[in-house]
């Protein structure tokens, strides 16, 4: 049958905390026992009955004398004196022969009662006063009752006293003593040998410590991660191994193995690095275990330390080969980024090559078409180039190329495609319609006849100028060549008209259609 004590059952005491108690409880009961048998204890109602008794007779002697001499006022001082200088006394009276009360004070009728057969008790004592005449009468004494009858005065009985201070007090001593010589009781008798044998077969390092941090256990393994492991810490603090906790922390808070006694529960897979002063690093794995009673009460936790060396010292090398790898990936990928920008772009302006453009103009076309987008194509020719070669040679004329590419990607959206299609002539694919196109246009026109000229040649006499033909998909292309072919037909169109123009293909057809009308 087990008996459940409710609340009482979860608590949890050490073992020296049970042992104290059992040595603080045999001991109270060997007192109580020696008292029992032997009356070691003082009889407080025994000291207490003869007190009183003796102190009620000098005070009928003295009261007989009064009462000889009929000294009423000295009887009252005498008996209010005994009722105000002792707490324990209730009330006095002095009664005579007949019954009749001579004196009293101290409410005397509602503290007195009298006992049996007239025999004094605790609380009633009955003295005779004897005159020369005769029996003249009694004192009658009422005393308070020896038992407490509060809760307040239970815990100021003497006997109460002793036996919490016995609890209490012996309880700490027997703890502290206990607590002191039990750690210097060898550690080791508590783990079997066969456990230990067992422990140091394991090829990982395993640590076993008590709830307070004490090692009970260091297997092989663990002696031989660290120099320091092999001295025998069995008994000591877990935090004498300075080598292992500075690698976890300092502050205990951070220490898996407190974290899993806190929790009581498992903390797997940590990784610490372990400094060891002649040789190089050891990596390990830490995993703690909590150990728990039947109770689930913590009673340990178990350590293991797996080293990681071999295992990170191959993976280093694997990571250098794959950052190696990396490496030339990058460097690969960088050189061919390089050739496609050199195949893609042309070498004196940056601009994009024809081949290039017409592929990513044409995603952009079909793309406006599928979608309903807007895209206009430009085509743009420096005028008269050719006597710009003639007369200043053709590294001016090349510097005028690339100020011309220059001034095109500046004042185009960052979406636009600017690509030189062939010579002195340009090709800008410009992601709007018609309208903001040739308002794009006039502008590069006019930037480039302010600038173009002075950046290459300063002074203010040489000046450049291009024409600029439009084309859109409001013109009704279906194909991306038709679009271009409409620009250029714009552009032929603003040179014959003067040069140092911008020219749409509505201008061209509306042209057509007089001539056709014609």
């Amino acid at each position: 049958m087990r008996i459940r004590l409710g609340p009482l059952s979860r608590i949890s005491l050490s073992p020296v905390a049970r042992i104290s108690l059992g040595l603080v409880s045999l001991a109270c009961c060997l007192l109580l026992t020696a008292d029992l048998i032997l009356g070691t204890l003082p009889d407080e109602a025994a000291i207490a009955r003869q007190i009183r008794k003796s102190s009620t007779e000098n005070l009928a002697v003295q009261l007989a004398a009064l009462a000889q001499n009929e000294d009423t006022d000295g009887i009252r001082r005498t008996l209010h004196a005994v009722v105000s200088e002792n707490s324990d006394v209730l009330s006095v009276a002095m009664r005579r022969a007949n019954g009749e009360i001579a004196a009293e004070t101290g409410n005397h009728e509602r503290t007195w009662v009298s006992p049996t057969d007239n025999k004094s008790t605790l609380t009633s004592v009955v003295v005779p006063i004897n005159t020369s005449a005769g029996s003249w009468g009694q004192v009658e004494v009422s005393y308070r009752a020896i038992a407490p009858q509060t809760l307040l005065g239970w815990l100021r009985y003497p006997s109460i006293i002793l036996t919490v201070t016995m609890l209490t007090g012996g309880l700490l001593l027997f703890y502290l003593y206990l607590r002191r010589t039990l750690q210097h009781l060898d550690p080791k008798a508590a783990i079997p040998d066969r456990i230990r044998t067992a422990f140091d077969a394991l090829s990982e390092g395993v640590l076993v410590i008590d709830k307070q941090g004490y090692v009970i256990l260091a297997n092989t393994a663990f002696r031989n991660l660290h120099p320091e492991a092999g001295k025998d810490h069995t008994g000591k603090p877990i935090e004498d191994m300075a080598w292992l906790v500075s690698s976890v922390g300092n502050h205990s808070s951070t220490w898996p193995w407190e974290r899993a006694m806190r929790t009581k529960t498992t903390v797997t897979g940590e990784t610490y690095q372990i400094e060891r002063r002649d040789d190089r690093p050891l990596k390990v794995t830490m995993n703690c275990a909590p150990v728990v009673d039947d109770k689930e009460g913590i009673r340990g936790c178990m350590i293991t330390l797996d080293d990681l060396s071999l295992v990170e010292y191959m993976n280093q090398q694997l990571l250098d080969t794959v950052a190696q790898l990396e490496m030339a990936k990058a460097q690969i990928e960088e050189r061919s980024r390089e050739l496609k920008h050199l195949a893609d772009h042309d070498q004196l302006t940056n601009a994009l090559t024809r081949r290039a453009f017409l592929a990513r103009a044409q995603q952009i076309f079909l793309q406006a078409m599928n979608q309903g987008g807007k895209m206009s194509c430009v085509m743009v020719d420096i005028d008269h180039f050719k006597s710009v070669n003639d007369g200043y040679g053709h590294l001016v004329g090349d510097q005028v190329i690339h100020r011309l590419a220059v001034t095109l990607r500046e004042n185009v959206g960052a979406q636009d495609l600017v690509c030189r299609y062939g010579g002195e002539e340009f090709c800008v694919l410009v992601r709007g319609d018609v309208e903001h196109t040739r308002v794009v246009c006039e502008k590069l026109r006019s930037v480039l006849e302010e600038t173009c000229g002075p950046a290459v040649i300063p002074g203010g006499k040489f000046k450049v100028t291009a024409s600029f033909g439009v084309a859109s998909l409001e013109f009704g292309a279906g194909t991306l060549a038709e679009v271009i072919k409409q620009a250029d037909q714009a552009l032929y169109l603003a040179k014959s008209s003067g040069r140092n123009r911008v020219c749409t293909y509505a201008e061209v057809a509306a042209k057509q259609g007089v001539h056709a009308a014609a």
